[in-house]
């Protein structure tokens, strides 16, 4: 009986440790809350692919073609007329151009340096020169280096529907 009554002991001393080290487990661990404001169609932050990746998309696609893609990129630049379009930086040298869709939305002209992720399609463009030209204006270029725009140039872009500005 003795012996029956400590194995019993002993049991009720193994369940109880054990139930203990799980509720220290499972207590919640402090994560980091990001706060976006957000532009054009309400998306989510989750899936976005980073710069980088997107890059390498954009490398293996033609002129015309077109992809679905959310992307987290920091802005290089923003229209300073009203903020219509923003250039992305590809972290590979390269930068993605884009504008919003039926111009529906603008973002902020004070903006470059931080991170958003954009939703929409990608594309690859030709651009003419005088839509070039016209970009360099709006960027605040001087004449002579816009008058430097001489030949159409392979772009990639991008056309959002909804846009998250990291606070």
């Amino acid at each position: 009986m003795k012996s029956l009554f400590l194995t019993f002991i002993c049991v009720f001393f193994m369940i109880s440790c054990k139930k203990k080290a799980d509720v220290q487990q499972a207590e919640p661990t402090k994560t980091e809350t990001v706060s976006y404001a957000s532009f054009g169609n309400k998306i989510i932050a989750d899936d976005a692919i980073p710069a980088t990746s997107m890059a390498s998309h954009y490398k293996s696609m033609n002129v015309g073609d077109s992809i679905p893609s959310k992307i987290k990129a920091k802005v290089n630049s923003v229209c300073q007329a009203k903020g219509c379009w923003m250039r992305l930086d590809l972290e590979d040298g390269n930068e993605v151009m884009v504008k919003f869709k039926d111009y529906g939305f603008f973002m902020p002209k004070d903006i470059t340096g931080q991170e958003v992720i954009i939703n929409g399609n990608a594309f690859v463009s030709e651009v003419s020169v005088d839509e070039q030209r016209h970009y360099a204006a709006d960027a605040g270029k001087t004449k002579e280096e816009i008058e430097q725009i001489i030949a159409p140039k392979r772009t990639f872009s991008f056309e959002a529907d909804g846009v998250l500005l990291k606070q």
